[in-house]
């Protein structure tokens, strides 16, 4: 037996205009020649927010925003006038809860065989979120734009001449300011490549060499802290900066760059010189009378025809004129290290004599403030040094210990020789340094909190004498502090 098969049922052009319009996830509306809406699919029900039967009762007019209304007008009537059979406009409706729809509206007008309109077919796609998304974009480069224009102000605007490079080295961006410290170092032009010379001197005033350039060596990725250099053709016309710099990294880490800031330290470096200048001036002036005033007292402490009341008047005044003669040993010492004039002198020397001198130097002081000095010394230290700038180490560091010790306290020292480096440690129990201040007592003439709060006598040139005389020997020293527990200093010396 065979089965029958039903002949398929094709649906009419009514019924499938009828379920494109129903299936449809666009908005479809079928809209009267006067504006009223015929019927609308549940897609630009959901859109809009009205039921079917609510919607039929308006007009597109009534959903339209106001802002946007005339310009669909002017298309809907030029399409009744047969100008334009259909058109496309961008615009704004209203929702039934007063929010704000943004569609694309495709519209076509349909006519009968004698030309006249039946109705307008319309389609709407819902933009809102692409609309939200370049609402978004735009406040992003507004922003931006904002962004990149203040920066730009205060790029043009600050004093300080900026200067980014690629990791070629090649100059990307720079400010005027740093235009007017090119024009300085490169009268004749300048190539906007990293390497170039010119006027440019260190801060001796000898002319630097390509690869001491700050710009070279940002290139190589280097960064750095107040870099000084001169830059100009004429001496006396000359301008000194302090230069920085810090690397700038692609997404993967690697070196893109660099970025460095030139700061105008011209009037600060010609202040110090004169204060220099004149610290060394009065220095020597009173280096003549204190000498002959040294020489008169050792005289008077030494003769016979004096009462023991006198003497202990001298052997007081002897003590406070030698005390005023190292300040201004001091001071002199502190102009020469400015000048670059060479400070150390080296000679073979017993290192372990020469710090058991200054030990038992600075016992008389710490026997009379309460402080033990215990000393870690070997039989014998000898090596190539300036025997007398050490010693001057020696005492700065002692001094320094004891007069932070508390009574009953401990100064340790500690001299040894660790893979042909000698190493000093002075370690003290007394107040400490807070970390604020760790960083600068090595500053000329700093003197830190407790220096004023235990009324400490001094000038705050000893640590600095320290390291400036450490490292013209080619040595490193440092300093850790506990605040409340003491400090311990640290002198590294090749043999």
């Amino acid at each position: 037996m065979v089965a029958e098969i039903a002949p398929a049922v094709t649906p009419g052009a009514d019924e499938l205009w009828r379920l494109t319009m129903e299936h449809s996830p666009v908005g479809m509306a079928i809209v009267s020649p006067t504006g009223g809406f015929v019927t609308a699919n549940l897609a630009l029900c959901e859109m809009l927010g009205h039921d079917a039967d609510v919607l039929v009762t308006k007009s597109f007019q009534d959903i339209t925003h106001p802002d946007d209304l005339d310009a669909d007008l002017r298309l809907f009537e030029q399409a009744l006038a047969g100008e334009i059979s259909s058109y496309r406009i961008t615009k704004r409706y209203l929702r039934a809860d007063g929010s704000v729809l943004v569609g694309d509206l495709s519209v076509a007008l349909l006519r009968d065989s004698l030309g006249a309109p039946i109705h307008f077919i319309s389609q709407i796609v819902d933009l809102s979120e692409r609309q939200a998304f370049v609402d978004r974009l735009d406040a992003a480069e507004a922003a931006a734009e904002a962004d990149r224009r203040t920066a730009q102000a205060i790029f043009e605007g600050v004093a300080v001449g900026l200067l980014r490079i690629d990791g070629a080295g090649r100059y990307v961006a720079m400010n005027g300011r740093h235009r007017e410290f090119l024009a300085l170092a490169f009268p004749g032009g300048h190539h906007g490549q990293a390497g170039q010379t010119g006027f440019a001197f260190g801060a001796d005033q000898r002319p630097l060499e390509r690869d001491d350039m700050p710009s070279v060596r940002a290139s190589r990725g280097e960064e750095f802290d107040d870099v000084r250099l001169w830059v100009g053709e004429h001496p006396h016309a000359r301008r000194a900066l302090s230069v920085s710099a810090r690397r700038v990294l692609d997404r993967s880490g690697e070196l893109a760059g660099a970025v460095l800031a030139y700061h105008d330290v011209t009037d600060l470096v010609r202040a110090m010189g004169v204060k220099d200048e004149f610290v060394s001036t009065i220095s020597h002036e009173l280096r003549t009378p204190l000498t002959a005033a040294l020489a008169y007292l050792e005289l008077l402490g030494e003769s016979g025809d004096v009462t023991p009341e006198v003497h202990q008047q001298v052997s007081a005044a002897r003590r406070n004129m030698l005390r005023l003669s190292h300040l201004v040993a001091d001071l002199l010492f502190t102009t020469r290290v400015s000048s670059g004039s060479p400070l150390v002198d080296p000679y073979r020397a017993d290192l372990a004599l020469l710090l058991c001198e200054a030990v038992d130097s600075a016992s008389l002081a710490a026997d009379s403030r309460g402080v033990r000095i215990a000393s870690r010394v070997p039989e014998e230290l000898s090596a190539v040094v300036d025997g007398m700038r050490l010693r001057q180490v020696f005492d700065n560091l002692l001094d320094n210990a004891v007069d932070y010790s508390t009574s009953g306290g401990v100064v340790t020292v500690d001299l040894s020789l660790r893979e042909e480096r000698i190493v000093l440690t002075v370690t003290d129990e007394g107040t400490g340094i807070d970390p604020s201040e760790v960083d600068q007592v090595f500053d000329r003439f700093y003197r830190g909190d407790n220096a004023r709060r235990l009324q400490v006598p001094g000038t705050g040139l000893g640590l600095t004498i320290v390291r400036s005389i450490v490292e013209a020997h080619g040595g490193v020293v440092s300093l850790e502090s506990t605040l409340g527990e003491g400090t311990s200093v640290c002198v590294m010396l090749p043999r």
